[in-house]
């Protein structure tokens, strides 16, 4: 804490990598910028609130309801914030042909919608549920105080009489530089000293490597793609950026699901439209999460509907043998599968691939012992790995 408990800072890399990598003056900015939980109104938010670097750079702002809290009372998103782990990465949103029929690929948010980072930054900031600043000149004037004012101005070349906008755009500008910085890329978990040749993968994580990988086993890797032949560290980010609907079950925390006539379809709204060249084959696809720092955060899915990373490779895999387990019986006893779906896009839940390709009573493509070693290996993609 600084400047009397207004600004929150938290222990992030090691002082080694630390020294290794400084930041840029602007992502030093950003950082400034990022840590400071007076730019929401009331005070007391900042985007680490959400994305907190202890959590995977994701986190609730302390809500339990596996969606974001706001700045003011009561205040809860719909979704689960996303991790902004290797956020530098994500290619901007387009698509690509695959099998003669468009694929959405890239974009910020779970939906895609904001193409690059300084886009995406200015969301949270002016969201009534989340930061819920006023406007521009609102930020601008907390940006002018703040302690690290001088290092923006210098970072941007900002004179004395600068306008609103040159601010807000300088401070986004940080923000970007920051979010593409080492510090929320560091390559230095246990997965990364392997590739090194630093250490070795303890059995049960090699045996998760390999059931990760195995196209008729656990197949994360259909989604959650590496290059075990290159070594550029970028190569192995695990994820494709594409997106899936894996028929989730409803999250009835979230206050925005009471509405049973309410869903959320992702790529197809309710925070942008259908994109051009799509179809209604999308609705209900999200993208796909790096699963990098993956066992850290506290929620998982778009909608936050699972907590713990076994209970999540577990659905996985007994989504279609055991729906019991996942999701509830109406009134007439009638087990309500993918039930956060309207009936309509029941279809589009992916149940092509391994491990989705079982049918009800179905021997799963793993069982615990080989979660167990899938969760395992995961868990060695945690940054902050030291021998």
């Amino acid at each position: 804490m600084a400047a009397g408990g207004l600004l929150v800072w938290a222990v992030l890399a090691p002082a080694a990598f630390a020294q290794a990598n400084p930041l840029s003056p602007q992502a030093q900015a950003g950082r400034m910028i990022f840590f400071d939980n007076r730019l929401s109104n009331p005070q007391g938010t900042a985007c680490a609130s959400c994305h907190d670097p202890m959590l995977g750079w994701g986190g609730n702002n302390r809500s339990r309801t596996g969606v974001a809290a706001g700045s003011t009372p009561d205040a809860l998103g719909s979704r689960n914030s996303p991790t902004l782990s290797y956020v530098g990465f994500v290619p901007p949103f387009h698509l690509k042909k695959d099998d003669g029929k468009n694929k959405a690929v890239g974009g910020l948010f779970w939906d895609g919608r904001a193409n690059i980072l300084e886009e995406q930054a200015r969301g949270p900031l002016f969201v009534k549920d989340e930061m819920n600043l006023a406007g521009e000149t609102e930020l601008a004037e907390r940006l002018r105080s703040a302690p690290y004012a001088a290092d923006l101005r210098a970072a941007y070349a900002l004179d004395a009489t600068a306008a609103d906008t040159k601010w807000v755009e300088a401070a986004l500008q940080a923000l970007a530089a920051f979010q593409r910085s080492p510090e929320i890329a560091p390559f230095n978990s246990k997965y990364d000293a392997a590739r090194r040749g630093e250490v070795k993968l303890s059995p049960a994580e090699a045996r998760g490597l390999r059931l990760f990988a195995d196209p008729k086993k656990g197949n994360c890797i259909a989604c959650h793609v590496f290059d075990k032949n290159s070594k550029n560290p970028a190569d192995h980010l695990f994820t494709d950026f594409t997106y899936d609907n894996l028929g989730l079950p409803r999250n009835s925390a979230i206050p925005a699901s009471a509405d049973m006539k309410r869903f959320d379809l992702g790529l197809c709204g309710p925070t942008r439209e259908t994109p051009k060249g799509l179809t209604s084959s999308v609705c209900g696809a999200f993208k796909v999460p790096t699963l990098r720092n993956a066992a850290k955060r506290p929620f998982y899915f778009h909608n936050g509907s699972f907590t713990d990373l076994t209970e999540v490779t577990r659905f996985y895999v007994e989504r279609d043998t055991h729906p019991q387990k996942w999701y509830p019986k109406d009134a007439q006893g009638k087990l309500q599968v993918f039930n956060d779906l309207p009936a309509r896009h029941a279809r589009n839940v992916n149940r092509e691939e391994s491990p989705y390709d079982r049918k009800r009573g179905q021997k799963p493509r793993l069982n615990d012992a080989e979660i167990a070693a899938v969760v395992a290996f995961i868990k060695t993609l945690d940054d902050g790995f030291t021998p």
